[in-house]
């Protein structure tokens, strides 16, 4: 794994946990943790079970021993790990969004493609897929529950930078994330929308907005943990991003990203509407599912709770009994499942690079329709 820090303890939890709830088809070893201080990649590898810890990512990639290549860094190295693990024959699972441009995503596309043709497979990793009751709603608009999709509704919605002397990290400088809140928590939504329903996004019309400019330096320390110093620094990213779509089912989407919504943690939110039924799904309440049956008798009708822990649900038979709830975490654990499994099976992994690319030209398309005024711009195919 290269990189830790917040997505680092998601996955180490997860490449730890999986193997011992799920009949895996392929042993997992945690063998190196890759970090850029060698005293903080040991320190997290002692903590989260790596055997061993480098600052060297080529040379961790150039081994023999190792199989598969985890990227958890900030958007701004991606491709350069992403492209040197490929051709040097691993699989490679890399956080979202892929990429910081498309130009970047573009190439890795191409790589990853022809290295599957060798049988090294790759995924990007927008968990949020995993979500048992997430993938169950794709399950019941699949199955037709919902009819003809007419509208799509997906919001999420955060509050950590709502205090405007809150640090100046990594995720608010554009040459580090690419983006903002598009970029980081609106990718997920549209990837998620487009899971569910199979839909995909075919033109947008955007604004984007940074609500606060400046903010301190950090002196020492990392992420919202640093000491702040008196020194400031530009924000270069957007604060807040808004935007309409059209898929190519018809259907037409609302979208918002946000980190200043004032007391939302992490309620990342959908609603699907068809001819036939609705779906209503809330992070905040990630074990439930509205679903609304348009179909019932007219005294019957109205959201009812599916609570999706049962056996038969995604994933949920290898946890715990029935309404014993699964977590952030578990979503993670999940995405290790799929991808050894595709690697073992010799299957395509998704969601693939292609699919990456494609959320990356929605992101450049809303970004560029915001910087024309709003105006409705295509998204390349």
């Amino acid at each position: 794994m290269i990189g830790h820090g917040f997505m680092g303890a998601a996955h180490s939890q997860a490449w730890r946990v999986a193997p011992r709830f799920f009949d895996l088809p392929a042993d997992v070893r945690m063998q190196v943790l890759v970090g850029r201080n060698l005293d903080s990649a040991r320190a997290a590898a002692d903590t989260w079970g790596w055997d061993e810890a480098s600052d060297d990512w080529r040379a961790v990639i150039a081994r023999d021993d190792i199989d598969v290549v985890d990227i958890v860094t900030p958007g701004d190295t991606h491709a350069e790990i992403a492209l040197a693990a490929l051709r040097a024959g691993k699989h490679v699972m890399c956080e979202k969004p892929l990429a910081n441009t498309v130009a970047e995503a573009a190439e890795m596309t191409a790589v990853a493609e022809e290295a599957e043709r060798n049988g090294v497979r790759s995924m990007v990793g927008f968990t949020y897929r995993r979500v048992p009751a997430a993938t169950f709603a794709r399950q019941l608009v699949a199955d037709g529950r919902l009819g003809e999709i007419r509208q799509i509704r997906a919001e999420y919605l955060q509050d950590w930078l709502t205090d405007p002397e809150a640090p100046l990290t990594w995720r608010l400088q554009k040459e580090r994330a690419g983006s903002g809140s598009l970029g980081d928590i609106g990718a997920h939504a549209i990837d998620m929308v487009e899971f569910v329903t199979g839909a995909h996004l075919t033109s947008v019309s955007g604004l984007l907005e940074t609500l606060v400019t400046e903010r301190p330096l950090l002196a020492s320390g990392v992420g919202l943990s640093g000491t702040a110093s008196d020194e400031r620094g530009e924000v270069t990213v957007d604060d807040v991003a808004l935007f309409t779509g059209r898929f190519d089912s018809g259907a037409l989407g609302s979208f918002e990203a946000t980190r200043f919504r004032t007391g939302r943690k992490n309620a990342f939110r959908f609603e699907i509407s068809g001819t036939r039924g609705a779906l209503s799904f809330d992070m905040e309440r990630m074990n439930e599912l509205q679903f609304y049956d348009a179909t019932a008798p007219e005294l019957e009708l109205g959201f009812r709770r599916i609570l999706v822990t049962e056996a038969e649900h995604p994933y949920a038979g290898a946890w715990w009994p029935t309404g014993h709830m699964l977590g952030y975490e578990h979503g993670f654990s999940h995405q290790v499942v799929d991808f050894v499994t595709a690697i073992a099976d010799g299957t395509p992994a998704s969601p693939s690079f292609a699919e990456g690319l494609h959320i990356q030209r929605v992101l450049d398309a809303v970004e560029a329709s915001s910087a024309a005024g709003s105006t409705w711009v295509r998204i390349e195919s």
